[in-house]
Order: structure tokens, then C-alpha cells, then sequence
């Protein structure tokens, strides 16, 4: 599903004074995810004029509908803004490319979280290496995480489904709620339901 909103707040602070034309938001969940309020304020607040958004759908997704319509739409010296880097995606390729696109069409890309613009040389060169960690280690902690499933299976735990969580897996849970990942992604990692994954307290 995607949409969009219109920000008439005449008065909103905007999340950068270099902006010459529109500041577009772009916030996106996947089912996992509760809602969107969270990352539209954000935007909202930066002072986009716009946002819109993809609700349910996997940052791993190739089908965008709102992520295209924004492309679409936006324009040069326009300002692509995003709550945070793992809204557009998860490969650093994929990221970099569409970076590159939007440096072509003289657009700009603002990571509130980060401070990031790759309006200026020094933004383009910091999401470079951001994201090339990103994805460094979502690879790391996924070849952990299946290690660590390999294991127990060799140990004899094989066939059916744990009813629970191992101590050591509710550690890893919360250590990819630490960095960023949403219940969907975690439960694709452990092979699990997003119900066990919610049932994992928080430290």
C-alpha cells in the first residue's frame, strides 16, 4: 500500500536552510512494524512538504509503489528526506545507486538521524561508508545467527519447532532490535513467528 500527505504547516521548522526547492519525505514500514507515526512526524517536523509513504512493505522489496511515485514526482534542487538510511533499503549496491540517481537529477537526500546530506561532497562520501558498514554487519549477524541454529541442530535438536527461544537467541533478538531491525526481520533470521519474537522481553 502506499500514500501520501500534504504538510500545510507554514511554520514548521525546516531541516535545512540550503534547500532551494521542495523538501520530500519518504517513510516506509513493513507488516511487522506498528505504524507510521513515529517516522512521519519526524518528517513532518524537518518541514517536508510532502511525504510519502509505503505501509507494509519489506525494506528488501523491489516494488515501492510510493518510493516510485516520489521519484516521479520530485525535481531538481528538490530534497529527498528520510527518518532513517534503512528506510530505502538494505543493499548498500542498491542504496548507492539510487544516491547516485538522485545526485544526477540534482536532488539531494537528508538522513534525519544521521545528519547526513548528500547535497555537500563530505554527505555523499559519509553515507558511502555508513551504509557499506550497514550492510557489513546485517551479513555478520545473520551468519551468526545461522551458525548458531546449525549448531543446535547438530547437538540433536532437530525436527519440530523449539516452543521457545534459547537464552542465547533472546540475547541475539535484542541485539538486532539494538541495530535497527523490525520483528519481521528478526523472525526471517531466526526462522521463527513474529509472535515468539514480540514474547522476547526488552533488557
Amino acid at each position: 500500500m502506499g500514500g501520501e500527505m500534504d504538510n500545510n504547516l507554514g511554520d514548521t521548522p525546516s531541516a535545512t536552510t540550503s534547500v532551494s526547492g521542495h523538501l520530500l519525505g519518504y517513510a516506509r514500514i513493513s507488516k511487522a512494524d506498528q505504524n507510521l507515526d513515529r517516522q512521519n512526524d519526524a518528517l513532518l517536523h524537518a518541514g517536508c512538504t510532502r511525504i510519502f509513504t509505503d505501509d507494509g512493505v519489506s525494506g528488501s522489496h523491489k516494488s515501492r509503489p510510493a518510493l516510485d511515485e516520489m521519484l516521479a514526482f520530485a525535481r531538481p534542487g528538490d530534497t529527498v528526506v528520510i527518518q532513517s538510511l534503512d528506510r530505502l533499503g538494505r543493499s548498500t549496491k542498491n542504496l548507492l545507486e539510487l544516491v547516485e540517481d538522485l545526485r544526477e537529477r540534482q536532488i539531494a537526500l537528508l538522513i534525519l538521524n544521521l545528519g547526513v546530506d548528500t547535497g555537500t561532497a563530505a554527505g555523499m562520501l559519509v553515507l558511502s561508508v555508513i551504509a557499506a558498514i550497514a550492510e557489513m554487519e546485517r551479513a555478520q549477524l545473520i551468519e551468526r545467527t545461522r551458525d548458531g541454529l546449525a549448531a543446535a541442530r547438530t547437538r540433536g535438536r532437530v525436527g519440530g519447532r523449539p516452543p521457545s527461544l534459547s537464552t542465547s537467541q533472546k540475547l541475539e533478538v535484542n541485539r538486532m532490535r539494538e541495530a535497527g531491525r523490525t520483528t519481521g526481520e528478526i523472525a526471517e533470521v531466526l526462522r521463527c513467528s513474529a509472535r515468539t519474537i514480540r514474547r522476547v522481553p526488552r533488557p
